[in-house]
């Protein structure tokens, strides 16, 4: 009720200055016109009587003491000017003439040529009072222009403005007194309407989802509020069987996310091992005389991604982390180039701008990390001419940065915002949980992951993990 007053107020004010300045503008223009108009006939009798050529070159002397009688009757100064904007012959005093411009503006004859009526009206601020100038053609018997009428109009607006601030008083004064009554007749009936609410109000405030709430008992209450009280106790019995239904939700939602997190972990470490073993039997030669050190190292792979399925074991049996941390003393580029040895891709490229990046970090879930990226660089390259990813391990201040930049076909701007989001994918199959994940790795260790993407052109995913003082023994 208050707002509504407050808003009618305000709306019926801005509403009556409008209508005062349109009436206030109207007024003005309706009178310049008149004064225009009576001017004009007056220079055009002028004319007819005149025993002088009417020409351009004549009109000083046509005017030269007519203009100062048209003046007087019409009871305003007026200026004439030739068709080149060059002035002629001013009806004001000669002291006063310094006021009056010897010619023209280029924009103004530019103006006064293109209208279609051959009439220019230019506004301007003088002195505080609005200024008006009107300029028109003054013709010949054949409506040939010989020159140009300048009419000066100063607007006089000290009438409506006092009328205004007395009619805004007036208003103000009725409106204040319709807000008051407004304030007294919102408070009582508020007052009356709460009052049979202060019990259905404490029980509302008692209610809470995960506990058995009370129904509310009123004796002889009114008909609205006896609906409000039924309605409050059919939403308690509701309530009860909502609670027991989302709580039965929750924890099969919880196992659903579950198994889908579990799910992506192990298909992380099932793909490198699948293609480590199928690499090995590509190149597997019983005779080649390194083949003692390749099987060691085949057998060092299958090992780590076996001891991350593991973790991953472990870690679903303890519905807790996954995988536990193991946090060790580790060397970056050595680590990041033992994750890259099980992708077979030819364009894959390693650089390693500093070699004594030393963190803190647990091996299997730093593999993690580079494997992922890795792997979402390479679904970015399907359709490129020349693929290529590169991964830079280098020092920025006291982080050590991992960059994995691929020249694929970049993030959409739509995307950007969501990329990080667990069960975001663009992708027609996977979980969307990779880089929810490597996001949650990285800060866990204090770290940072941000990317930059060109569409078209590729994308470039940074990590910034913490370094740590080097040790005499530094775990590769």
């Amino acid at each position: 009720m208050i707002l509504l007053v407050l808003i009618a107020s305000v709306l019926i004010a801005g509403v009556t200055v409008y209508q005062f300045r349109e009436q206030s503008r109207e007024y003005h223009e309706d009178r310049l016109g008149r004064k225009e108009e009576q001017i004009k006939q007056a220079i055009t009798f002028a004319l007819q009587r005149t025993t002088y050529p009417i020409t351009s070159q004549y009109l000083s002397l046509i005017f030269k003491d007519e203009i100062y009688r048209i003046a007087i009757i019409e009871g305003t100064n007026f200026n004439l000017y030739d068709l080149q904007g060059r002035l002629i012959k001013s009806s004001r005093p000669q002291f006063d003439n310094d006021d009056v411009s010897t010619r023209l503006e280029p924009h103004i004859l530019d103006s006064l040529r293109n209208t279609i009526n051959k009439h220019f009206i230019e506004e301007n601020t003088a002195a505080g009072f609005n200024y008006q100038a009107s300029y028109s053609y003054i013709t010949d018997s054949h409506f040939k222009p010989i020159g140009i009428l300048h009419l000066p109009y100063f607007e006089e607006n000290s009438f409506y403005d006092k009328e205004l601030r007395e009619f805004l008083m007036r208003l103000g004064v009725v409106y204040l007194f319709m807000l008051l009554l407004a304030i007294a007749l919102a408070y009582f009936i508020s007052k009356y309407i709460t009052r049979s609410l202060q019990t259905v109000s404490e029980k509302l405030n008692q209610t809470r989802l995960a506990r058995t709430n009370e129904k509310i008992l009123i004796e002889d209450p009114s008909l609205e509020i006896a609906q409000l009280v039924d309605s409050y106790n059919a939403m308690i019995d509701e309530l009860s069987q909502s609670a027991a239904m989302l709580a039965r939700s929750e924890r099969e939602q919880a196992w659903r996310e579950m198994a889908k997190q579990v799910a992506h972990e192990i298909k992380n470490p099932l793909t490198p091992m699948r293609l480590s073993v199928q690499s090995f039997e590509r190149k597997f030669d019983p005779s080649d005389p390194e083949i003692g050190t390749k099987v060691r190292e085949f057998s060092k792979t299958l090992i780590q991604q076996i001891d991350t399925l593991s973790s991953i074991a472990s870690a679903f049996s303890n519905f807790a982390k996954m995988p536990a941390q193991q946090n060790e003393t580790l060397n970056v580029a050595e680590v990041v180039k033992l994750a890259l040895d099980i992708f077979n891709e030819p364009f894959i490229y390693f650089v390693s701008e500093a070699d004594d990046l030393v963190v803190k970090m647990d091996r299997t879930q730093l593999i993690r990390v580079i494997t992922n990226l890795v792997k979402n660089a390479i679904q970015a390259l399907p359709e490129v001419e020349n693929p290529k990813i590169l991964v830079i391990v280098s020092a920025e201040g006291d982080m050590a940065k991992i960059s994995v930049a691929d020249n694929g076909k970049g993030i959409e701007e739509e995307f950007r915002d969501k990329i990080f989001e667990p069960k975001f994918t663009t992708k027609t199959s996977g979980m969307g949980l990779g880089l929810g994940m490597v996001k949650t790795i990285v800060e866990t260790y204090k770290g940072s992951i941000d990317f930059s993407s060109n569409t078209g052109k590729g994308t470039v995913f940074t990590v910034r993990i913490p370094q740590i003082k080097k040790h005499k023994s530094v775990i590769a």
